[in-house]
């Protein structure tokens, strides 16, 4: 069954003030991860000089939390199976403040790789116990609403933690950023603790139970979309800083104002694609997939000036966010009795489309296809992740047409398929 064919008891469902500070509480988790993840590439330079290493070791320490996103989440969502939510989320951001608070008294090199690598353990398996305890939380109708309010936090701090934590790193040296993400860790925690409620462990909940969502093909048919669609997004955010200089001519000290503006993108995306996901999630993946198929293609074309190419970094940074909560919905009802697991992968399949999105757009660039390429391949990988949609809501409905002949009296209710199905129209 899907993940709303059990409903939470009306007794353990919030509403109202409880619910937006419960989910409140949730999302500056996800600010602080934001901040920690996306901050050190700016300070790439203050790091480099402190820790004495060159550019190919600055990679590596980026590059190393990256692998910690991918490795953690799957294992620590598996983990925390049968332990309460409440609980998991508490343990995993008390990981994310001691490996901050660790990479701010890194010595070396080796040091601050370990610390960064611990940093990203967490996670993905924080978003992922998020999402299900927002969802959990929430009444069925406002679930995808619910699963955006916590991906919130991470929207945000593309636009004020980011950039403030880069300011306060080169005000008061690099190190400062982890700090900070330390104090907002601590935050978090006496948050977690006060507003959101202690949800008993759901019945039947075990690591086989979890592991087990690793058979169901539309788990990796969801995951494959987020991986290739999102490879595309990737591809232009990548190198949106020489697309801007480069091409639209715009100056170097106005770039943080272009992340930014693409941090408010994230932000209405977010919060558009909750809603959308409410209304129906195959038909929203549907939808901005083809949008962000035509962003990308148009992005080209707009980037010869400077306001276009502003208007087009927006719009970028809005069709892809809005991909992200039915595509975490999507995952809760491809897998039922293993929603932690699920759930978190989302944010490793995201991390691989980083890695591919990047690696593409540089490839197309060295190959001398100009700085706009990457966009244009990026178009290539969202229509791809649109035929992989296509595919998976057609397998939703061959599932629901081969119950519907098995059972025929069965209420269709009860049917994983034939839910999804709905939820597709």
């Amino acid at each position: 069954m899907t993940a709303s064919a059990h409903p939470t008891p009306p007794s353990q469902r919030l509403s109202g003030r409880r619910l937006t500070l419960a989910i409140g509480a949730l999302a500056v988790g996800g600010f602080a991860i934001g901040t920690t993840e996306f901050t050190i590439m700016g300070l790439l330079e203050e790091m480099r000089a402190d820790l004495g290493i060159d550019y190919a070791q600055g990679g590596h320490v980026i590059s190393a939390y990256a692998l910690g996103v991918v490795i953690g989440a799957p294992i620590l969502a598996t983990i925390g199976a049968k332990k309460p939510q409440r609980t998991v989320a508490l343990a995993l951001m008390m990981v994310i403040t001691l490996a901050n608070i660790s990479s701010f008294f890194a010595s070396g090199f080796g040091w601050m790789l370990a610390s960064r690598f611990l940093s990203g353990l967490p996670h993905g398996a924080y978003f992922g116990v998020a999402a299900v305890l927002a969802a959990t939380l929430a009444d069925p109708a406002r679930r995808g609403r619910a699963i955006s309010m916590v991906m919130l936090g991470l929207s945000i701090a593309n636009v004020v933690g980011v950039p403030f934590a880069t300011w306060l790193g080169q005000q008061f040296g690099w190190r400062s950023m982890f700090l900070l993400v330390g104090v907002i860790g601590i935050g978090t925690l006496v948050l977690i603790r006060a507003f959101v409620p202690a949800v008993p462990v759901r019945p039947g909940a075990s690591i086989r139970t979890e592991l087990g969502a690793l058979r169901r093909p539309q788990l990796w048919m969801t995951l494959l979309i987020g991986i290739v669609g999102f490879g595309g997004f990737f591809a232009v955010y990548s190198y949106i800083s020489p697309i801007m200089t480069e091409v639209a001519g715009l100056d170097v000290s106005l770039l943080p104002l272009v992340v930014a503006l693409y941090g408010v993108g994230m932000v209405v995306g977010n919060i558009l694609g909750g809603r959308l996901a409410d209304r129906s999630i195959m038909g929203s993946i549907y939808g901005v997939m083809a949008a962000i198929t035509v962003v990308l293609l148009l992005f080209p074309l707009a980037a010869s000036t400077p306001w276009s190419a502003c208007l087009f970094v927006f719009l970028v940074g809005a069709s892809g966010s809005t991909l992200i909560p039915p595509l975490q919905a999507r995952l809760l009802d491809v897998s039922p009795g293993a929603p932690s697991l699920a759930s978190s992968m989302n944010h490793s399949a995201l991390n691989t489309a980083n890695a591919l999105g990047a690696a593409v757009g540089g490839a197309v660039i060295t190959a001398g296809w100009g700085f706009t390429s990457p966009a244009l391949v990026g178009a290539g990988l969202a229509v791809l992740g649109l035929g992989v949609a296509v595919i998976s809501g057609r397998m939703d409905r061959s599932d629901a047409s081969a119950t519907s002949s098995e059972a025929p009296d069965a209420p269709q209710t009860t049917s994983v398929a034939s839910d999804q199905t709905l939820r597709a129209r």
